[in-house]
């Protein structure tokens, strides 16, 4: 029994330090399906989507879903200083309990919690001295556990301010698209508010940001996965959402408006979509991807198509007519739309819609829309500038002779 709780305790003792190298220390994707980080998430995450679901106060679930992050982070360091002392504690038990006890421990139940006592004071450096180690063996082990511990700590104390960083590098720019997309944020919003004189070199300068931006989510939430329980200050913001309404921004751009941004949509549309790939992949998605790409997506109905032509036609933006323009759109999204709807599922996030919703005057515009009311007259006439093209010229003079791009 001794020695099978000590090769246990070896066992237990390298799974969750390689754990925690994977978690912490490998800057790539985490491997490995029976990991504890990945046990951790399953057995909390579930329950406390319940939990905030069924929440009565429908304001304060967000509120809810933003305390899970920080306080699951808290938690696995907890996690992960438990097991490390039960498994130290299997190794001292294995060996016979190979310490000089002041309460010479006999029965079985108290040589384990003898156990359980040097390896915690051993691990967290208290060294009360009250219980010592009576072979070479046991003193060597006393000193590698003292050592793990002074390592966890200092990689807490590492881990955190990385996190945060992170967490602040992604939220900048989702704020910043407050302005840009609204909030929460549409493609087409997105587009109505680059109708003005060098509205089209404006978009391709922020999609190239957002290629930046999705590049570094790619690599900070693949090898930090808890980053994306990490929730925006406001409500009606997320990182899902801005990352998707920029795709839909670039699907727009590839398949249905005209301009010199087509290039840069290319770009930022094969990293954005490359980042909700890989993150599917972390959280093993996988089924459910392959579920939602056989089922028609959902998320563009032929009535807001309808209405989203019509917005961009009425700023000016030259459109395809080809006629095959809805089914190019509807192949490009369905190579990124399940993995977002995926995500959201998970996540418990909501995907942004695709046109702006109209406007209820018995509510306050936002700050973008009432600036942009007080420029003065001859701005305004900035609003269709250079960026409206022949073609789009030709088509709201309905020249049936066109040519689709």
């Amino acid at each position: 029994m001794h020695i099978t709780a000590a090769i246990f305790g070896c066992a237990f003792l390298a799974s969750v330090l390689l754990d925690a190298f994977q978690t912490i220390i490998l800057p790539r994707r985490p491997v490995g399906r029976l990991r504890i980080t990945r046990f951790f998430f399953l057995l909390t995450w579930g329950p406390w989507c319940a939990l905030t679901r069924a929440w009565p106060v429908k304001k304060s679930r967000e509120q809810m879903y933003s305390i899970y992050g920080p306080m699951a982070l808290l938690l696995l360091f907890v996690t992960w200083a438990l097991l490390l002392v039960v498994a130290y504690a299997l190794i001292y038990f294995g060996l016979s309990l190979p310490f000089t006890d002041p309460w010479h421990p006999a029965l079985l139940l108290e040589r384990v919690r003898s156990c359980l006592y040097v390896s915690g004071t051993t691990l967290f450096t208290l060294g009360l001295g009250d219980v010592q180690p009576a072979t070479t063996l046991a003193r060597e082990l006393t000193v590698l556990e003292a050592g793990t511990g002074l390592g966890f700590v200092a990689l807490v104390i590492g881990y955190v301010p990385v996190l945060y960083n992170a967490f602040s590098s992604r939220e900048v720019p989702v704020a910043m698209l407050d302005a840009r997309a609204g909030s929460p944020p549409t493609a087409g919003e997105l587009l109505l508010r680059h109708n003005f004189s060098g509205g089209h070199e404006a978009l391709t300068a922020l999609l190239a940001e957002w290629e930046r931006w999705s590049a570094e989510m790619l690599e900070t939430h693949v090898s930090y996965p808890i980053l994306c329980y990490y929730r925006s200050q406001h409500d009606n913001q997320s990182w899902l959402a801005a990352i998707t309404a920029i795709l839909d921004t670039c699907a727009l751009v590839i398949t249905t408006v005209e301009g010199p941004s087509t290039r840069q949509a290319q770009l930022t549309f094969a990293i954005a979509r490359h980042t909700l790939v890989d993150l599917g992949h972390v959280f093993h998605r996988e089924k459910v991807e392959a579920r939602l790409r056989t089922e028609p997506p959902t998320r563009l109905g032929d009535e807001e198509y309808a209405r989203l032509s019509d917005l961009l036609c009425e700023a000016g933006f030259s459109l395809c007519r080809a006629d095959d323009v809805q089914e190019r759109l509807l192949a490009i999204r369905k190579l990124y739309e399940p993995h977002a709807e995926s995500m959201a599922a998970y996540l418990g996030l909501t995907l942004p819609r695709w046109a702006p919703p109209p406007r209820d005057p018995s509510k306050k515009p936002d700050g973008w829309v009432t600036v942009a009311g007080l420029r003065y007259s001859a701005a305004l006439a900035d609003r269709l500038g250079s960026h409206v093209s022949e073609q789009s010229t030709a088509n709201r003079l309905g020249d049936a002779d066109s040519h689709p791009f």
